[in-house]
């Protein structure tokens, strides 16, 4: 197993070097001149060379993609030029509000997608698994910002019960925590629901069954441990959807994590910024898939990796 890891963390160096320099040239082709938003309007031609000159943006396209991916590797995420604080400072900031976030939507969606995904298997081409296969379809065609705003006016505006924005309470996590993560709950539904149906039908669910097990013994105690690992890798994968898909709801529920920073650096043309944090939220999705792999291991013993 170890070399097997070993070989994963070494397979993360050709992933950030595409991601860097996909991330690099796309900003690169937006429209837009971060000096003169840094400027100003009124700047003297003296002022904006002197600008572009201290950020290196008067050097070649090729000459600042090596100079940011030399950062990369040593850690350095750059300088943002609105702020004028190091990126990875706002990251650090930034990054427990909206962690606290996607760890309460990944609960969520593991609270609800589980157990209707073990339900709807259960009761297989009943009204029940209809309604549960609606929702779920229903679940992942909704965006999460459309659903938020669906939510803040239902519990916040006709009923005054929760709070429409802000960040540090509890009651302020509830609504943007489900809004984002019921599209995970109904993945996860879908998941559960295919991976249970499958174990049903092996011949140790049967054999379990013949010694005159219990019904929930058989589904809970021996056809769940074994269901759950597609789940474990979706989970793996859905922490870093979660973390990227915060930027629009933190910006409906005025929370200030990475994602309304990240609009605000998109809007204000701070490439160093943007490349920072999303180079960050690659190397997230990296560590995300990682994790699941050795919560895999952990779950099912007998799997050899290679």
């Amino acid at each position: 197993m170890l070399s097997y890891f070993i070989k994963r963390l070494l397979g993360i160096i050709p992933v950030l070097l595409v991601a860097s320099l996909i991330v690099f040239l796309m900003l690169q082709l937006t429209p837009g001149d971060p000096v003169l938003l840094l400027a100003g309007e009124r700047a003297t031609p003296e002022r904006i060379e002197r600008i572009t000159r201290d950020w290196g943006l008067d050097q070649p396209a090729y000459v600042q993609y090596f100079t940011f991916l030399g950062r990369i590797i040593k850690g350095d995420f750059g300088m943002s030029i609105t702020r004028n604080r190091p990126v990875a400072d706002l990251i650090r900031i930034s990054l427990p509000i909206t962690l606290e976030l996607s760890l309460a939507a990944l609960f969520v969606s593991l609270a609800i997608g589980i157990p209707a995904g073990i339900i709807s298997a259960v009761k297989h081409g009943s009204i029940i698994d209809q309604v549960a296969l609606f929702g779920s379809l229903l679940g992942v065609s909704i965006p999460a910002f459309w659903f938020g705003i669906l939510l803040m006016l239902a519990f916040a505006v006709k009923l005054p019960i929760l709070p429409t924005s802000g960040y540090g309470t509890f009651a302020q996590l509830i609504l943007p925590a489900v809004a984002l993560g019921t599209a995970g709950a109904a993945l996860i539904s879908r998941v559960m629901r295919s991976s249970m149906l499958e174990v049903m039908q092996q011949d140790f669910i049967r054999t379990a069954r013949a010694k005159g097990l219990s019904e929930r013994v058989v589904i809970y105690r021996h056809a769940l441990r074994n269901a759950l690992l597609p789940v474990i890798t979706i989970m793996g994968l859905s922490l870093g959807w979660l973390l990227a898909g915060s930027v629009a709801l933190e910006m409906v529920f005025a929370r200030p994590g990475m994602g309304q920073l990240l609009v605000r650096g998109i809007l204000m043309r701070d490439y160093p910024m943007v490349q920072g944090m999303l180079i960050f939220l690659v190397i997230c999705v990296i560590v995300a898939n990682i994790v699941a792999d050795i919560l895999i291991a952990v779950a099912n013993p007998r799997i050899k990796f290679e």
